[in-house]
């Protein structure tokens, strides 16, 4: 096992706990049904392309989101039958 996957495997929780306080923020802008995962759904779709990202840019990636980037996200994916 990798060094990378060992850090993001023992900070899951973290990760975790960051997705659904980003969710949370999209509930008290009006997305009513936004959940966690949704957050890393949308968050996690480039790293398929990229590989693992360091925790920084992860972290980043995570609060950085803004609504509109992850309704795009949703448009695209419903478009694809994704969701």
């Amino acid at each position: 096992m990798e060094s990378g996957q060992c850090i993001y495997d023992e900070l899951s929780e973290e990760i975790e706990a960051m997705c659904c306080s980003k969710a949370e923020e999209f509930r008290l802008l009006g997305y009513e049904y936004v959940t966690g995962k949704d957050i890393w759904e949308c968050v996690s779709r480039n790293y398929a392309k990229e590989g693992k990202p360091p925790l920084y840019k992860l972290v980043n990636d995570i609060y950085s989101l803004k609504a509109n980037s992850y309704m795009n996200y949703l448009t695209i994916a419903a478009y694809r039958g994704q969701i």
